[in-house]
């Protein structure tokens, strides 16, 4: 029996990009079900109008003989055109797109001619509530939609009136992180690239590292943690506090963000801040993870959060914002049960202080220190017109800073072992082999139940 061949639209699966490097994981880790091609996206690509076969590579780093795999590289995510010429020459079974439906208007615009022939499944989040209704028609005409957080379950159910989701068509799908992430201990022999590294970034009296793995753009909110870690360190007495430093990985000069180089000269000239600015190997990043007591992400909106998951999956622990998928690295619970995608459809967001940060029904894991946003802004543009946009306070998060620093590291290395058992739970799903299974099995089952649009359809118009 023949595989099913899958078209990917989503950025060139080569790229570094969080998008194509999520895009590598799940296609070469379903390979051994599918075969796929995909039309890969990049600004100015390089290789525009190749043809580039992939076979022989993917097979030799699978090991599956039959692993097939093509890729149509273009500018920007393509158009109508390419795509027709494409599903001519590979004939997929589905269509799966992956990134914010804005960029693919020219895919709707052709659903209806695609749907006859063959479904398309969407790989999807939104970072917050409220229900984003302006993405009804969007939701409409995907098949399928696999949500990457518990949240984005909630609001595609919430926003799809005209066709209500069921259990197959709407999914909880979470990224799944390598397993090149682990902890490493004092006493395994890669522990010394560890400490070289961590001599190369840092100084040798650092003995407390908080660690941000982000872009330096406006929602990641770079200055607010260099201004909590300065308010952090200004509680400690000074020779404390030059034991402390903040890492971070990130490009310090970004237009879409900040000169980060300057805040740090006028905001925290006393303290230690480092960048680590080279583009990293998979086991140089978990290194990173290893050298960090704690990974910090407080963007006010965020979809997932890929950093603080890896950061689990490598045992140190983390501190987050309450909004979006960070969210689902807390291991919130009520009565001792995880929330599920269908608790998410009650409460929408635990990102209100007033009526969860307090709340004695709520609990959290012990690898993480929840921060909850004190401000919350409706925020929108043409296309987008409202988003919650959730800001922590800078006081807050240096608060929780100042309670992992207060744990001793034997405790910060329990709370770290902690994380990494939850995030490798089935029914949370934070490594790489769980999300392409989940994928599988719920490609599997739109496979079986989609039926094909008929070619003419009867609107009712008018009283």
């Amino acid at each position: 029996m023949s595989k099913k061949k899958i078209l990917l639209l989503s950025d060139d699966l080569r790229m570094s990009s969080g998008i194509g490097t999520m895009s590598k994981e799940f296609v070469l880790g379903t390979i051994k079900k599918y075969d796929w091609a995909q039309i890969g996206g990049a600004i100015k690509h390089p290789e525009e109008g190749k043809v580039v076969n992939m076979d022989e590579s993917v097979q030799k780093e699978t090991g599956v003989e039959d692993a097939k795999l093509t890729i149509y590289p273009v500018n920007g995510y393509g158009n109508s055109d390419i795509l027709r010429s494409v599903m001519i020459q590979e004939k997929p079974d589905a269509i799966m797109h992956y990134t914010d439906p804005r960029f693919w208007g020219w895919l709707y615009e052709m659903e209806h001619e695609i749907r006859q022939e063959v479904p398309i499944f969407y790989y999807n989040i939104w970072d917050d509530w409220p229900a984003p209704q302006y993405n009804e028609d969007f939701y409409e005409c995907s098949d399928l939609i696999m949500n990457i957080s518990k949240q984005t379950v909630a609001i595609v159910k919430d926003v799809a009136k005209k066709k209500p989701r069921t259990d197959w068509d709407c999914t909880y799908l979470p990224h799944g992180v390598d397993n090149q992430f682990y902890p490493i201990s004092v006493f395994d022999d890669e522990y010394k690239h560890v400490e070289s590294m961590k001599k190369q970034l840092t100084d040798d009296n650092i003995e407390f590292v908080m660690f941000y793995n982000n872009r330096n753009i406006r929602r990641k909110n770079p200055g607010d943690l260099i201004l909590a870690f300065k308010t952090f360190c200004d509680t400690l007495p000074k020779e404390d506090a030059d034991k402390c430093c903040l890492l971070l990985h990130t490009q310090p000069k970004d237009d879409n963000g900040t000169d980060l180089p300057e805040v740090v000269k006028a905001i925290c000239p006393d303290y230690k801040v480092y960048f680590s600015t080279k583009k990293l190997e998979t086991n140089q990043l978990n290194w990173l993870y290893n050298i960090a007591d704690v990974t910090i992400n407080i963007a006010s909106n965020e979809g997932f959060g890929l950093g603080t998951a890896e950061s689990l999956i490598a045992g140190t622990p983390i501190i987050v914002n309450v909004t979006g998928g960070l969210q689902d690295h807390c291991g919130f619970a009520i009565d001792g049960k995880y929330l599920t995608e269908n608790d998410y459809k009650k409460v929408k967001s635990l990102h209100d202080w007033r009526k969860w940060e307090h709340n004695e029904d709520l609990t959290h894991g012990e690898w993480v220190k929840p921060v909850w946003p004190r401000s919350r802004a409706l925020q929108g543009s043409i296309p987008t017109p409202y988003i919650f946009d959730d800001r922590a306070d800078w006081i807050d998060v240096a608060d929780a800073i100042e309670e992992w620093y207060d744990t001793t590291p034997d405790e910060r290395t329990k709370a770290g072992d902690m994380g990494k058992e939850y995030a490798y739970l089935d029914e949370v799903g934070f490594t790489a082999e769980n999300m392409c299974n989940r994928f599988m099995k719920d490609m599997d089952k739109a496979f079986k139940v989609w039926k094909p649009r008929k070619r003419y359809g009867i609107t009712k118009i008018g009283v």
